[in-house]
């Protein structure tokens, strides 16, 4: 009997020395795939923190007419700033547009200069700017904004972009100068705190925007 009792309490106790053996691998490999978990979540964190670093700018910014656009302002805060852009500046206060482009964004904004709004026909800019002619200017100015931050190595040639107006603009590129249509970047990654702005030399209008 004491021989039976003896070889039982062996059987038990090595019994619970493989199910502590078995628990303490589960729980090392549990702790090592955690460690492996946390590991990768890290490194595309720091990987994405490193390319939106890179895509923000300098701390002291792009000049624009002589003023230093920063990207610690937001899209609207910069423009303000800058004199060649000041039609432009207008009529998003008269589209109630300022606000959105204030928000977070991001937002990619195609900025057409006061001479590119010159170049519309005699009276268009006028008659956009009456109050009943406030959602036709919505429309036009949203065809100048693209939802997302693309600076300009993200634009290639033959590149279609669907801007928040809900129509699209194509991209080329040639001899080095990047073309929304038919208007050329003349200064590209202006970069704002929701976003990037790149300054154009020609209003972009929609199909059949009826000026």
């Amino acid at each position: 009997m004491k021989k039976i009792l003896r070889t039982a309490s062996v059987a038990l106790s090595a019994a619970v020395l493989a199910t502590a053996s078995l628990s303490s691998c589960s729980d090392n490999k549990t702790t090592e795939n955690a460690t492996a978990e946390t590991d990768a979540i890290a490194t595309v964190d720091s990987a994405a923190m490193m390319t939106d670093s890179a895509r923000m700018g300098k701390p002291e910014g792009v000049m624009v007419d002589g003023v230093a656009m920063t990207p610690d302002k937001n899209i609207i805060q910069n423009a303000v700033q800058a004199t060649s852009v000041s039609t432009l500046v207008r009529a998003v206060s008269a589209a109630d547009l300022g606000g959105t482009l204030s928000g977070p964004g991001p937002f990619t904004v195609f900025a057409p200069t006061n001479s590119a709004f010159i170049q519309l026909p005699k009276g268009a800019m006028a008659g956009l700017m009456k109050p009943e002619s406030k959602e036709k200017l919505k429309g036009v100015l949203t065809y100048h904004v693209i939802a997302g931050r693309l600076v300009a190595s993200d634009l290639k040639d033959g590149q279609e972009l669907t801007t928040v107006n809900g129509e699209k603009v194509k991209i080329s590129v040639k001899g080095g100068k990047i073309m929304v249509n038919n208007a050329t970047i003349q200064i590209p990654d202006v970069i704002s705190s929701n976003g990037v702005t790149h300054v154009i030399d020609q209003v972009l209008l929609p199909p059949a925007p009826n000026l």
